[in-house]
């Protein structure tokens, strides 16, 4: 049984997917507290439900993307592996967001990970899980969320001493409303990282607290 905040079906916002129809399963519970969380009603609101329940809701959208996300959605970790694994299986195209602090082995190799490395403005660098990126694939996503220019120079830092832009795609996102997007382009040109800028793209369709998107 897992407890689950939400499932609803939107666009995606971020990753190299963004802007494509997804279904979302937003997992309760999370083990991080991060100064920019903008979905802090997930720490402990939710429902209790089978995996099976959950893929009934999934199917309901007819819809072959779907992401997992939080929260932490690895906090329930039994349940999430499965859930992924049975999604996989019945040709879902799976995604997981996750915040980089709990191991990712044991994922279904189908499924994308689009995983956080937290920096210094987080609060919660200091939980970063760096044996994680030895088992990230080509497809899966590294995402830097940066709000200071310490941030910027920090993920820089992290970028070459695990040589991430050859093992995977890596995001360099800003925090909303902390850093100008412009300033985080800037830097990125000046130093010509091979990186993918990205926005949250529902924060800008919809009103940035909106729930379900």
């Amino acid at each position: 049984m897992a407890k689950i905040n939400e499932i609803y079906f939107s666009i995606q916002g971020e990753s190299s997917l963004a802007g494509l129809p997804c279904v979302f399963v937003r997992f309760t519970y999370c083990n991080l507290r991060c100064t920019y969380c903008d979905t802090a009603y997930a720490f402990y609101e939710g429902r209790d439900c089978t995996v099976d329940e959950i893929i009934s809701e999934v199917k309901e959208y007819n819809c072959k993307l779907v992401e997992i996300t939080g929260g932490e959605p690895l906090v329930q970790r039994e349940e999430c592996l499965e859930l992924m694994r049975k999604l996989c299986h019945l040709d879902y195209q799976v995604m997981i967001e996750t915040g980089g602090s709990l191991p990712i082995n044991g994922i279904d190799p189908r499924v994308k990970i689009i995983m956080d490395l937290k920096c210094p403005s987080s609060g919660m660098m200091k939980k970063n899980l760096y044996e994680n990126i030895y088992f990230l694939k080509p497809i899966d996503e590294v995402k830097f969320v940066i709000g200071t220019r310490e941030d910027y120079d920090w993920a820089k830092d992290i970028m070459k001493q695990y040589d991430l832009s050859n093992k995977c795609t890596v995001l360099f996102s800003p925090v909303f409303g902390q850093v100008e997007p412009s300033e985080i382009v800037h830097w990125i040109l000046e130093d010509k990282l091979p990186v993918r800028f990205q926005l949250q793209m529902h924060k800008y369709i919809w009103h940035p607290e909106t729930k379900g998107v």
